[in-house]
């Protein structure tokens, strides 16, 4: 579903909008501010992971899969 929302953009991003529907990269101003937050939402979630991975202890984890490998819980190949 799509909705219509209202937006306030300075002269030289509606010029680059219109420029970029002209050389055709998008059918229409909606198409190129629809990719544009699409990529920004990708990024965010990106450097949302990389933050959450920073935050894993090296060792810690060693440790935790170190304690698995001994586990008979898991069918043997």
């Amino acid at each position: 579903m799509v909705q219509k929302v209202a937006a306030t953009l300075d002269q030289k991003t509606v010029a680059d909008l219109d420029r970029w529907v002209s050389e055709g990269k998008y059918p229409n101003r909606s198409r190129a501010l629809q990719s544009a937050v699409n990529l920004l939402s990708e990024r965010e979630k990106r450097t949302r992971l990389v933050r959450e991975l920073a935050k894993i202890d090296p060792q810690e984890e060693k440790q935790l899969a170190e304690q698995g490998l001994g586990d008979r819980a898991w069918p043997g190949y």
